[in-house]
């Protein structure tokens, strides 16, 4: 983990939006289960995963319902349409498109061809998560798994995180490959399928469960660009497809994109 975004975690522990999570970790390849051994430190928003985000938000002005469908560029400055308000008055100096890539080169098309290309060159997939509550506590011999088996993917003790209080929970992630492949079924047969295999590793059946279709959760490959900017036009992309994944990948990319945007106002 690069020294900058380790101590931006830290700032974060520190206001107690995060926190360290070291869970029994265990692997299931086809073969025995066994307990996976990893130096690898692992950190979880808190009380919930939202939390570094909304830490970073709480001092700025943010308008959330809002489905930006258009763009365009006047003397004054950007114009943004939205679905709900239409053209919007306020002009702005710089966009900065912080969304995943799909949904950033329509955007682009018209305005900066070259930008609609990268983020047309990403292969985004989606990911099928299931969250399971239960009414006591779950005896197994492990709080997260990586499964190489079946549709699973990663399994985790949701309420065993740092930070969560309340009933038992936990998560399933359904493999990229199998999430593609079944990405407009119903709920309820994506829920059949990812409880079924998580019986076969141990796991009961749920007081009651939650499906949510993550829709652009990954690219493979990631990109290395780390962001994108074009300082004639003020406009600039970046987000975790363009920086190799992750979260560390998506802060790394913002703060370059923000680095680059100060510099080109300074010299203005």
């Amino acid at each position: 983990m690069p020294s900058i975004f380790r101590a931006e975690v830290a700032r974060w522990q520190r206001a107690g939006v995060a926190g360290w999570w070291d869970p029994r970790l265990w692997l299931f390849d086809g073969n025995s289960p066994k307990e996976r051994e990893s130096t690898v430190e692992r950190f979880v928003g808190m009380p919930a995963m939202t939390a570094p985000a909304r830490y970073l938000a709480s001092t700025l002005t943010v308008q959330t319902a809002t489905k930006i469908q258009q763009l365009r560029r006047r003397a004054r400055g950007w114009q943004v349409f939205s679905a709900e308000n239409g053209w919007l008055e306020t002009s702005f100096a710089a966009v900065l498109l912080g969304v995943p890539a799909p949904q950033a080169a329509p955007l682009l098309q018209h305005l900066a061809p070259e930008l609609a290309a990268l983020a047309g060159s990403a292969v985004m997939r989606g990911c099928w998560a299931l969250m399971l509550h239960f009414a006591a506590p779950v005896d197994l011999a492990f709080d997260a798994a990586f499964v190489n088996q079946g549709p699973l993917r990663w399994i985790a003790r949701n309420s065993g995180k740092p930070g969560r209080s309340g009933e038992e929970t936990w998560l399933l992630h359904a493999r990229a490959e199998w999430s593609e492949a079944h990405l407009e079924e119903d709920p309820e047969s994506v829920a059949a399928a990812l409880l079924y295999a998580f019986g076969q590793l141990g796991g009961p059946a749920p007081q009651a469960w939650t499906a949510h279709r993550w829709r652009y959760a990954d690219t493979e490959p990631a990109l290395v660009e780390g962001c994108a900017w074009r300082p004639e036009i003020g406009l600039g992309l970046c987000g975790d497809w363009l920086n190799g994944g992750k979260v560390e990948g998506a802060w790394l990319s913002g703060r370059t994109l923000a680095e680059q945007v100060v510099r080109s106002f300074a010299r203005c």
